[in-house]
């Protein structure tokens, strides 16, 4: 089953004091890459985040949202009263000694530092929260993957288009393939015809020459390769654990069978068969920078 790069997910919760909302959003990438942005008093829990992400996720651009809304009906420990009483005294004062205006002296005694703070906060009531802020983390993370998993079957069904694209080229060409080993062989009686006038002619060493030529241009080998490679992408595709990488080095040695039966054909139907089988390769790849 494969699933996408690209995900999101968004769940809410409440915890001690607090409205919790979690959003998860993954994009393609390499490697996993998170960007976390957390309340305060749940810094100290960033490495435990962290690989609760890395082991549901696995891999992507994760972006993860926590935010803490204080519950109306709970007294704030946000804000540090006595603190603030001071700052506003004192700004009130200096506004009254140089004859300043006082209409925001209550926002700026808000905001100086310290004011809004939650280092008042227990660190038993921080472990509480958290316990309870676990279970709506891993709702958000699993909608992030179910929602991965219906990105990913709508990439299987584009893939599976693709192969089988390749697959009906593949098909072109073994059915083509009576008629151009005849045009080649017509090809070589001519010029057979025209050495064999030459004083010069060996005639074992041509029909050497020529066992090696017919050999160079036989593609059933690449034809057998590539169906097989055909095959194995399916069969992977359909397995449990999404396998985005292992694709791409099936779509790798996919490429090189079409090369070589291009490099190899000589025959002008079969080179534009070859170039079909090149543009879905190219889709191919193209889908598979998003598979995990």
């Amino acid at each position: 089953m494969l699933k996408s790069m690209t995900g999101y997910g968004r769940t809410k919760g409440t915890i001690t004091g607090y409205q919790a909302d979690v959003e998860v959003r993954t994009l393609n990438s390499k490697f996993l890459d998170i960007q976390l942005k957390l309340p305060k008093n749940l810094m100290s829990k960033e490495l435990e985040i962290r690989s609760m992400i890395s082991e549901s996720l696995k891999r992507g651009k994760v972006s993860l949202a926590i935010d803490l809304t204080q519950d109306a009906s709970v007294e704030s420990d946000q804000v540090n009263h006595e603190l603030f009483k001071r700052y506003y005294k004192e700004y009130t004062q200096l506004a009254l000694e140089v004859g300043s205006k006082t209409d925001d002296l209550f926002r700026l005694a808000l905001y100086s530092p310290d004011v809004m703070s939650s280092s008042s906060l227990d660190e038993s009531v921080i472990e509480t929260q958290w316990k309870e802020l676990i279970p709506v983390l891993n709702d958000a993370l699993a909608a992030c993957n179910d929602f991965r998993q219906q990105e990913g079957a709508s990439l299987a069904k584009e893939l599976n288009t693709y192969i089988e694209n390749i697959r009906t080229c593949l098909e072109q060409i073994v059915g083509h393939d009576p008629d151009r080993v005849e045009v080649i062989r017509e090809r070589i009686r001519k010029h057979q015809q025209e050495i064999e006038s030459s004083e010069e002619f060996d005639k074992n060493r041509f029909e050497q020459e020529m066992i090696y030529y017919i050999e160079k241009l036989d593609i059933s080998e690449e034809i057998v390769r590539l169906t097989n490679h055909l095959d194995y992408f399916g069969e992977v595709m359909a397995e449990d654990d999404s396998q985005g990488k292992k694709l791409g080095f099936i779509s790798q040695e996919i490429g090189r069978e079409i090369n070589t039966i291009g490099s190899k054909a000589n025959y002008a139907p079969v080179q534009k068969l070859v170039v079909s089988m090149k543009d879905e390769l190219e889709k191919i790849k193209e889908q598979l920078l998003n598979i995990i």
